[in-house]
Order: C-alpha cells, then structure tokens, then sequence
C-alpha cells in the first residue's frame, strides 16, 4: 500500500476515502492498465495505420518503462496477488493478462495480415513480450537494470515480427 500511496499522493486514510478496499484498488489499477493500450491499439486498427508504426509506438514505450523502478507497481501487485487468500480468489491479474493476450494477438495478426510480421507463433511471441517486460520491471526494483536491456529486449521482438522491408525504422 505503501507503494500506491507513494504514486498517489495521497496517505492511506486519503486513498481508502476514495475506495473501499485494498482488492478494489488493485482492481482499478489495473483495469486502467489494461484498457489504456487495449483502446489505443484497437483506435490505431481501425484507423488503419501501419502495424509497425504501432508496434514501434510500444516497444519504445516498454523500452522507457521497463528500467524506471520508481514509478512501477509491478512489485506492489505481485505482492498483493501472492496472499494465499486473494491467490484462491478469481484472479483480476489472470483476467488482466488474458485481455492484454487478445490485445496482442489482435496486433500482431494485423501485422501479419498487412505483410508487415512474419508469420509467427502469436502466443509465445506475446508470451516474449510480457514476460520479459513484467521481469525486466520486477528486476529493476531489486537491482540496478542496464539501459541497453531493454534496448536488446525491445530490437529483438521487433526482428522476431517486422518483415525485412516493412518500414525498417529501428526502435
């Protein structure tokens, strides 16, 4: 709780005004996680921009993310979610993952049906991607995290997805 209150603001009497429990804030954060690039993903779709443009736009957000220790609650959510109680209870960090799957899936089956990805395992390329962002954000708040980690993580998934002539703008 420490942690939310930190990033909020706000002190713990302040943030329970606002909520009426611990799972009920944990809930919001993330929904709006999940709903934030799940809306800016399906919009850029349905604009019909180019799957690499859109790809690149995440990565270089992930790339920016994935070392800032401060302001990650990645830690704060594994550790409210591991409480054998909340653990046996239907699991919104399950649901949360789930969601952000099919939001990939989406992306990069655009991509491929666009030319612009190479045909691939959709689920373990995703499987790639949020495991090694959820890692890299967990690591950094236990140690120091090289900036050219990310850097690495980030061309690396773009090489597994961009076709070779696809707007090679390098992330």
């Amino acid at each position: 709780m420490k942690d939310i209150c930190d990033v909020a603001n706000l002190s713990r009497g302040g943030l329970y005004c606002h909520y009426e429990s611990t799972r009920q804030i944990f809930q919001e954060i993330i929904d709006d996680m999940t709903s934030e690039q799940d809306n800016e993903i399906d919009l850029r779709i349905e604009r019909n921009c180019p799957a690499v443009a859109i790809l690149d736009e995440i990565l270089n957000k992930y790339e920016n993310e994935m070392p800032d220790s401060q302001s990650s609650l990645s830690m704060a959510i594994y550790e409210y979610f591991s409480i054998r109680d909340i653990a046996n209870q239907s699991n919104a960090l399950y649901e949360q993952y789930l969601i952000s799957a099919n939001t990939w899936k989406k992306l990069i089956q655009y991509g491929i049906d666009r030319h612009e990805f190479n045909e691939v395992d959709i689920s373990a390329v995703f499987d790639l991607i949020v495991f090694s962002y959820q890692g890299v954000r967990m690591y950094s708040k236990l140690m120091p995290v090289d900036k050219e980690t990310p850097s690495r993580i980030t061309k690396e998934i773009r090489k597994i997805l961009v076709k070779r002539g696809s707007n090679n703008n390098v992330v």
